[in-house]
């Protein structure tokens, strides 16, 4: 998924394009990733995690031999877009996620996050080794080896996960694996609802630093390449955000580490608004990073505290595909705020409020929170709320 950022200007050079149309692969390529999670997370609801995996790794493959032969700006985008977003990308994200959770119990928030660490490490290191090729190579056949690095790599991997989880056998191992220390009073719909909404409306506050950073350098004469690092720095950070706030919701709970965390975004985007040193947008961004990681795990941690295992990938896919759209949204929402203003300022601005709203949202499914009878947490071993 991080493959195109590398690629952007090059393809921009070959076809004879605009900066706006150059984009259009990456945009595609989310767009797919955000539906594609929803198609196979509900795949292997059914299935299980291996069939969709494979499928994914020869999808990925096609679409970088496609791209790599594409003649034209569509067929490129296309590729990206169906080959790589829809069925290749989501193939290892949500159903990775929603399968991880189904193994774990005490410890299913730490599991959760560091299988979701994955992209963000992804993040921090391809891009640079993509670029070296593209390079040396071109960027044509960097492609084609990408198609046949994910084929030797992944497909090994994906036959290590053809066991099932214990959910999908009989007997005890079947009973309902959720056992939230507090009920939601409110009906799954309205949850799914009320969860995808703030998945939307976090993300297109976080997208604004990841999109614009490098832009934003440029603008204040520090150059792209410091603005590439300071990005590499969030997304590294990232990690440790991921992973930190696995261990927090074993122990607070998906909801209550999502506020913390949106709580925190919020705090680093107020910080951009205030300073714009070079030093500082360093911390700032490390900052950003180490605030807004753990946030998009929390989303699959609470859809399982609160729905049955069995619709784990579905409702997990779509809450990502919200958290997706919100990052497309705010790319863009952002670009043409600075097209309207001339600065980054309203833009931050903006982002701050979409926070506000996603704070606004988790707050109020805390006070939703419903205790459980005292026998039923005795049983579950839970936690009493509070």
């Amino acid at each position: 998924m991080w493959s195109m950022v590398a690629t952007l200007p090059a393809a921009q050079v070959e076809f004879g394009i605009t900066r706006g149309d150059a984009s259009l692969p990456y945009s595609l390529c989310m767009l797919g990733f955000a539906v594609g999670g929803v198609l196979l997370g509900r795949v292997s609801d059914r299935l299980g995690v291996m069939l969709p995996v494979l499928g994914g790794t020869i999808s990925l493959a096609l679409g970088y031999l496609a791209a790599g032969f594409a003649t034209t700006v569509w067929q490129f985008a296309l590729a990206y877009g169906v080959l790589i977003g829809l069925f290749g990308c989501s193939a290892t994200f949500v159903p990775l996620l929603a399968d991880a959770s189904h193994w774990f119990d005490r410890r299913r928030g730490l599991a959760v996050t560091i299988c979701a660490s994955g992209n963000y490490i992804a993040g921090a290191f391809w891009p640079p080794v993509v670029a070296h090729f593209i390079a040396t190579a071109g960027w044509r056949q960097t492609h084609l080896y990408i198609a046949a690095f994910c084929v030797m790599t992944m497909l090994p991997l994906a036959l290590l996960l053809r066991r099932r989880p214990p959910l999908h056998g009989t007997g005890a191992a079947a009973a309902p694996s959720f056992r939230s220390p507090a009920a939601l009073a409110l009906s799954p719909g309205s949850l799914q609802a009320a969860l995808a909404l703030a998945g939307l409306c976090c993300c297109v506050a976080m997208s604004m630093p990841q999109v614009q950073i490098v832009a934003y350098c440029g603008d204040m004469g520090y150059g792209v390449a410091a603005g590439a690092r300071m990005l590499s720095l969030m997304l590294a950070c990232g990690v440790v955000s991921r992973i930190g706030s696995g261990f927090i919701a074993d122990r607070i709970g998906g909801l209550r580490t999502l506020l913390l965390g949106s709580l925190a975004q919020m705090t680093a985007l107020v910080l951009y608004l205030m300073m714009n040193g070079l030093t500082s947008l360093y911390v700032i961004s490390a900052l950003f990073g180490l605030f807004q990681g753990g946030i998009v795990p929390c989303y699959a941690l609470i859809v399982r505290e609160h729905f049955p295992a069995r619709q784990a990938g579905t409702r997990v896919g779509i809450v990502m595909m919200a958290t997706l759209f919100g990052m497309a949204l705010g790319g863009w929402m952002s670009g043409a705020i600075f097209d309207l203003t001339g600065s980054y300022r309203a833009a931050f601005a903006n982002g701050v409020a979409w926070n506000i709203g996603n704070s606004l949202i988790v707050l109020w499914l805390l006070l939703m929170l419903k205790p459980l009878p005292r026998v039923t947490r005795e049983r579950s071993g839970a936690p009493a709320p509070g």
